[in-house]
This record gives C-alpha cells, sequence and structure tokens, in this order.
C-alpha cells in the first residue's frame, strides 16, 4: 500500500514537498514514480527514479523546477516541488508496480496511492 502525504495549498513561486509511504512494498529497488490529475484532465507523468535511482525523467512541465529522491530507510518516494506554478495544481499520485513500456504511461503501473491534493493560486 502506498501512502501520499504533504498535499496542501500553497502560492505560486512557493515550495512543497510530497511523500509517499510504502507500507507492504519495498520503494528501493523498484521503478517508482510521481503522477498528477487536474480536474477533466488525463492522469500525467511528472517524474520518475529507476530502480537503482541511475535514470531520473521528468515532464518538460517541471524540468528544473521538481526533484524526486527516494529515502530507503524510510521506505519512503519524496517530490520536491519549487517555484510552483498555478498549472501544477492536481492531485499527485505516486505509483509504483511498473511493468515495463514508457515510464510516463498510468497504465503500466499497477500500484497506487489515493493522491495528496496540490492547489497553487
Amino acid at each position: 500500500q502506498l501512502v501520499e502525504s504533504g498535499g496542501g495549498s500553497v502560492q505560486a513561486g512557493g515550495s512543497l514537498r510530497l511523500s509517499c509511504t510504502a507500507s507492504t512494498y519495498t520503494v528501493r529497488g523498484n521503478h517508482m514514480a510521481w503522477f498528477r490529475q487536474a480536474p477533466g484532465k488525463e492522469r500525467e507523468g511528472v517524474a520518475y527514479i529507476s530502480t537503482q535511482g541511475g535514470t531520473i525523467s521528468y515532464a518538460d512541465s517541471v524540468k528544473g523546477r521538481f526533484t524526486i529522491s527516494r529515502d530507503n530507510a524510510l521506505n519512503t518516494l519524496n517530490l520536491q516541488m519549487n517555484m510552483v506554478k498555478p498549472e501544477d495544481t492536481g492531485i499527485y499520485y505516486c505509483a509504483a508496480g511498473f511493468g515495463g513500456g514508457t515510464v510516463f504511461r498510468a497504465a503500466n503501473y499497477n500500484i497506487w496511492g489515493q493522491g495528496t491534493q496540490v492547489t497553487v493560486s
């Protein structure tokens, strides 16, 4: 099970740090990703980290502003969001259970958290 936390309301230009804690899943050594979904839009990939962290990818819209990281000791996946914009508003989901293919395709993951709301004004 994955549980996201850290969402909330923030002004444009501010920062938020999201966390995804795994209770029955091991974050270390697994492909992990963050997705987000805005009202009326499809779920889109935001950031991805490979099994050993050797490959990290970001959506063009967040490059240079967001940082994905993994804390193996706490079995947690993090997303540091800096210089946030109103278009970053949405529900942010942690994803795992990657089955191969495109890393930013939601259908390629089969383990999801319940999401945490981020609102930028």
